[in-house]
């Protein structure tokens, strides 16, 4: 489990924006393209080096108005860790 007060940012070599023509954020890199699901964008464009986890959590339950993120958003962050699409900036 990643610590609350981790504070993931986009992984080098890698570019996230709004692609208008897929209406989803995509994120770029070098050999290609990847299109997030609407749930895996919000929680990206949310990882800026700045906030931490606990930040994204308690950003998103309070845009949705929800309860209960923290399993997903811990989750997604650890599958796009391994991926590198997103590293732990100190």
């Amino acid at each position: 489990m990643i610590a609350a007060d981790s504070k993931p940012a986009l992984g080098r070599g890698f570019r996230m924006q709004w692609e208008p023509a897929q209406q989803a954020h995509v994120l770029l890199y070098p050999e290609g393209m990847v299109k997030l699901n609407g749930s895996a964008g919000e929680i990206m464009k949310r990882c800026d080096g700045v906030r931490t986890i606990a930040d994204i959590v308690s950003d998103l339950e309070s845009t949705f108005v929800t309860t209960g993120l923290d399993r997903d958003v811990q989750a997604f962050v650890t599958m796009a860790l391994e991926k590198r699409w997103l590293e732990i900036r100190s």
